[in-house]
């Protein structure tokens, strides 16, 4: 009874104390005109229906504007960057493959560029950028893993993307004659398709296999190899961003590659932790914001 007391006590003066209550709601910022949001998003593509989510940053913008693709098949989709950069002003989409995690169709390297550069359309879109609150000048596409290669193709071949960020990028291409899995010495479409099917990356994939992945990576090698991107990438900011798994020559080669055409706006940072980056989520994202911010306008 006492508590209780105390309780009504505490209110009744909380209460009656002048002004107390019109200080603190007078103290706290106006909600904005415009509230962030999520929207959940159905975008076609080659016959196919992509299915994501689109976060949109308070204000009426325009909004600088991200891409995020994740990588093969992608269980860590990097949503906590996309919250960061909403949280400052950014608008990020957020999409699955064809063949990925539900969305009809079928999987492959090449259907999945295709829907990487499908999410850069639509946001250039001129219905898009006002429906959005987009700001079609500053466009940036930030890929992990595989989907490192798929920033990097969309910038290739989109010259209105602005700037990539390429966590632990996969040199798709370089991949069945630089990595000899297994222990193998001589790399063969069987041992791929074994590596590609470990730690059930083929469970959220629907129209693909193990060995159709690997024949795909076989025979368009030159056509899957970051490299080549990189005189197309030219000579616009990129952020190349590295760990403790086996990609740091490729991914610093893809660097170099991209300097030799010119381009001094390349960054590198390495961080020590694994391939999902699971000891630095905060410091990754800060990262990539802390970059973004120093962007030509």
């Amino acid at each position: 009874m006492k508590a209780l007391h105390a309780l009504a006590l505490c209110a009744a003066i909380a209460l009656n104390a002048p002004g107390l209550a019109s200080e603190t709601w007078a103290a706290m910022p106006p909600p904005a005109t415009v509230p962030a949001a999520m929207q959940q998003m159905a975008l076609p593509s080659h016959g196919s229906t992509l299915l994501g989510v689109f976060y949109l940053a308070a204000g009426a913008g325009p909004h600088p504007t991200a891409i995020i693709f994740h990588g093969f098949p992608g269980y860590e989709q990097n949503l906590d960057i996309a919250q960061t950069l909403r949280a400052h002003g950014w608008n990020v989409l957020a999409m699955h493959y064809r063949g990925s995690w539900g969305v009809k169709g079928s999987f492959s390297f090449e259907h999945a560029a295709e829907d990487a550069d499908i999410q850069v359309q639509f946001l250039l879109d001129s219905a898009n950028t006002q429906k959005y609150r987009i700001d079609p000048r500053r466009i940036v596409v930030i890929g992990h893993s595989m989907g490192g290669y798929m920033a990097a193709a969309a910038m290739a071949h989109i010259p209105q993307v602005a700037a990539a960020v390429l966590i632990s990028a996969w040199n798709i291409g370089a991949d069945y004659e630089t990595r000899h899995h297994l222990g193998t010495a001589a790399p063969t479409v069987e041992n791929e398709a074994k590596t590609l099917a470990q730690d059930n990356s083929l469970a959220p994939l629907a129209g693909t296999s193990g060995l159709l992945l690997a024949r795909e990576i076989r025979d368009h090698q030159q056509a899957l190899d970051i490299l080549k991107l990189a005189p197309a990438i030219a000579p616009r900011p990129v952020f190349i961003i590295t760990a403790n798994d086996g990609l740091v020559p490729p991914d610093h080669a893809l660097a170099e590659a991209v300097r030799k055409t010119g381009d001094t706006h390349v960054t590198e940072r390495h961080w020590n932790t694994d391939h999902s980056y699971s000891g630095q989520r905060a410091e990754l994202a800060e990262a990539i914001l802390q970059w973004t911010a120093n962007l030509p306008r």
